[in-house]
């Protein structure tokens, strides 16, 4: 008997994953469990139209990233910040202080955990972190380290 799977079920599928399953199996486990329901031609279609709509939304969510991908590639973050002789900051310049400033200058909210630096900014100078904003799309993000004056 082909079932639609609800949830995720260990070792037997995913969920929305179409299965053949045995009908006692189906009948006494599955269903009261509401883990699964019959592949009838309604539930397929059910099943089709829910896909289209997830994949129309992981379309439109790429479709922003991209485009505040572009906004991000033209800009540059300028951020003050104390050091000592030599260029040497007092402490590191974090993803939370990018993502921070970032907010305080363009009012683009972007999550500090988004800003990847390869590894610790602790001079002054320019830094291109990339910023991950979709699985597709990783974009650099030019960060200017000036000294407090």
């Amino acid at each position: 008997m082909k079932v639609i799977l609800l949830q995720d079920v260990p070792k037997v599928g995913k969920k929305d994953q179409v299965i053949e399953a045995k009908e006692g199996y189906a009948r006494n486990f599955l269903f009261p469990k509401k883990l699964a329901v019959e592949a009838t031609p309604a539930n397929m279609k059910e099943l089709q139209r829910q896909e289209k709509i997830r994949a129309d939304k992981a379309a439109q969510l790429k479709a922003e990233a991209v485009e505040l991908g572009e906004k991000l590639k033209e800009m540059t973050v300028t951020l003050q910040v104390k050091c000592g002789a030599g260029g040497k900051l007092f402490g590191a310049v974090t993803s939370k202080e990018i993502a921070e400033q970032l907010e305080k200058n363009t009012g683009i909210k972007l999550d500090k955990r988004k800003i990847v630096l390869e590894e610790n900014i602790k001079t002054l100078g320019m830094y291109r972190p990339t910023v991950k904003l979709h699985p597709d799309v990783h974009v650099e993000l030019a960060v200017k380290i000036v000294e407090q004056g």
